[in-house]
């Protein structure tokens, strides 16, 4: 080409969620039966929708303005409701319809707010974290995230000593991002960790950005904090939608809840700018975002959510006892999301360590994939070429811990139990080879 074309940051475009699926893709077309447990789509996971939701759904579809286009900060009585749930929250944060902006998903809503920031502007993430975060805050200007630690040998709480000197020696941070609960290790964040967090973000005129995608679904004595609860006088952004809730994945519909944008100026314009940046594709999807307050209002939506949360944790508790008593591993019992992620201790991994393949074809394709690379990658190669179990590597979430992290949403229940056996073992024979 006469000029470069390639974004300077292109590089750092990685979402092993989804990339692993190519080679997955190609081993099933070698023979291999392969069971996906990398992608947090319960629909996909025959999770049966509820028939009353799906009863609103038809509904909408049936009036002509679910058909059309909607405001750009989206439909505006959902943007009323939602202030409202917003504004009855307690002690927290007040907001106003136009506080809340609607998105194709948060993904989207990621995209901007990252892209949006100045190139020079950095937003501390921890390690590990959601990798659409790390991929587009090092998209911007190029170059690796800064991150604090989770720390898997405390419940993956973070050192705030840590989060204090960063910021301290960093003077280009501009934000703090979080994921809560938390996307890969399945935690949620203590009050008096948030509150922590919120009054470094006021000592240093910073703003927080919390993805909130999975607020309502917490367990085994977690308890549900919205950011708004916690932010009071920070400028700040949550993240939420309906990809987890409802469930509706499909939908890609998600919002913005920005708090105290007046606070501050210039935060006050960068919000704006965003806002700017989705004027220029429209809107958002109009008929999923009509269906919030006929769901969310339904005096069934409690139940739905105690429901869901429940079986969450009854999967959650019934990984955790099977892997927390394997030798060389480190796993917690998952409070929110549904995830659940083991880490590999230091030294247990050596270059020979295989998990036996008959198929000389996929022996071969997943050799050349281990070749050189780390630990735990090799362990969800091997995995995945030997059982056909196909999960994530925990390199692939912007940290240097090894492991990998799982699905806790396989509808049968004997099917589940033996998937995560056939994982429990596959540790054990790899570590031992």
């Amino acid at each position: 080409m006469r000029i470069n074309l390639v974004h300077e940051g292109a590089q750092f475009l990685e979402y092993e969620i989804r990339q692993i699926v190519d080679h997955a893709y190609r081993l099933r077309g070698m023979g291999l039966d392969v069971i996906w447990e990398n992608i947090g789509d319960p629909v996909a996971m025959k999770e049966e929708v509820s028939p009353w939701i799906k009863d609103i759904v038809r509904d909408l579809v049936g009036q002509n303005a679910s058909w059309g286009y909607c405001p750009t900060r989206g439909v505006l009585e959902t943007r009323e409701f939602l202030a409202n749930q917003v504004n009855i929250r307690e002690n927290g944060v007040r907001v106003t319809p136009d506080d809340i902006v609607f998105f194709n998903g948060v993904a989207d809503a990621i995209d901007k707010v990252y892209e949006l920031a100045q190139r020079n502007a950095r937003i501390l993430l921890p390690a590990p974290i959601y990798s659409t975060h790390s991929s587009n805050e090092s998209k911007r200007g190029g170059y690796q995230p800064l991150q604090f630690r989770l720390n898997p040998k405390n419940n993956w709480l973070p050192d705030m000593d840590e989060v204090r000197n960063i910021i301290r020696y960093n003077p280009q941070i501009s934000g703090i991002g979080l994921v809560n609960p938390d996307n890969p290790t399945g935690i949620v964040y203590p009050r008096a960790i948030l509150e922590e967090f919120a009054e470094i973000a006021r000592q240093n005129g910073l703003f927080l950005l919390v993805d909130e995608i999975y607020v309502h679904i917490c367990y085994n004595g977690a308890q549900t904090l919205h950011l708004s609860q916690i932010a009071h006088d920070v400028p700040a952004i949550a993240l939420r939608g309906i990809s987890k809730e409802y469930p509706w994945p499909g939908a890609r519909c998600a919002w913005m809840e920005v708090l105290n944008k007046t606070l501050d100026a210039n935060f006050s314009t960068y919000i704006d700018s965003i806002l700017n940046a989705k004027m220029l594709e429209v809107c958002a999807t109009t008929l999923p975002q009509m269906s919030i307050p006929l769901v969310f209002g339904s005096p069934l939506y409690p139940e739905h959510l105690v429901r869901r949360a429940k079986t969450y944790e009854k999967r959650a508790n019934e990984a955790y006892e099977l892997f927390s008593k394997i030798p060389g591993i480190i796993c917690h019992r998952p409070q929110g999301a549904f995830y659940l992620s083991v880490v590999f201790e230091d030294g247990v991994f050596h270059p020979n360590q295989k998990l036996p393949i008959e198929n000389a074809s996929i022996r071969e394709y997943v050799d050349n994939l281990c070749a050189g690379a780390p630990g735990d990658k090799r362990f969800v190669y091997n995995l995945l070429g030997s059982k056909g179990i196909c999960v994530v590597p925990l390199s692939g979430f912007a940290t240097d811990l090894g492991g990998f992290r799982i699905t806790l949403l396989n509808t049968d229940d004997e099917r589940r139990n033996r998937i995560f056996k056939e994982i429990a073992s596959g540790i054990e024979e790899f570590l031992n080879s």
